[in-house]
């Protein structure tokens, strides 16, 4: 006979579990409504245009926005495709390296990124910060980073060293 080993929930852990898959699924489909019904773009597109918005010279490597975004290249491909379409993103060969490429933010991509990111705040304010004490939200941070460590340290690098 077989022993199960299965390092089994307990009931408070189940609880905790389930709410946490709950928050992954609820939290990002009611902010992707938001900027769908806002802007005309899905999450995905956002953090793009957003990570752009950041970047020196509003310029990624797609490798790395690949990273910032949490998307593979080809979804991120897709995507940037839709904004170059919309006129907001431009591809062009890395200067350094032309064997790679780089997505650059358009002027109208900028304004794009300024008239959605108000919006996006006030959802996000509404559904995490406002719902969270200063300590919570501190907390839910350092909760969410070693998560994200855990599960994928390419991503907490990226996070931790910015754009």
């Amino acid at each position: 006979m077989v022993e199960d080993e299965t390092p089994w929930l307990s009931a408070d852990e189940l609880h905790t579990w389930i709410a946490l898959t709950a928050m992954t699924h609820v939290l990002p489909a009611a902010l992707d409504a938001q900027l769908k019904r806002d802007a005309g773009i899905n999450t995905f597109e956002y953090i793009v245009l957003a990570s752009l918005s950041e970047a020196p010279d509003r310029t990624l490597p797609m490798s790395r926005l690949a990273l910032l975004s949490q998307g593979s290249l080809s979804r991120l491909s897709h995507a940037v495709g839709r904004l170059e379409r919309s006129g907001w993103v431009v591809r062009r060969p890395c200067p350094d390296d032309g064997r790679q490429t780089e997505a650059h933010l358009t002027a109208a991509g900028w304004r794009k990124v300024r008239q959605t990111a108000p919006g996006h705040v006030r959802e996000a304010r509404r559904l995490v910060v406002d719902a969270l004490s200063p300590t919570e939200l501190a907390a839910l941070g350092r909760i969410a980073r070693r998560l994200i460590a855990q599960a994928s340290p390419e991503t907490a690098q990226a996070l931790e060293t910015g754009l």
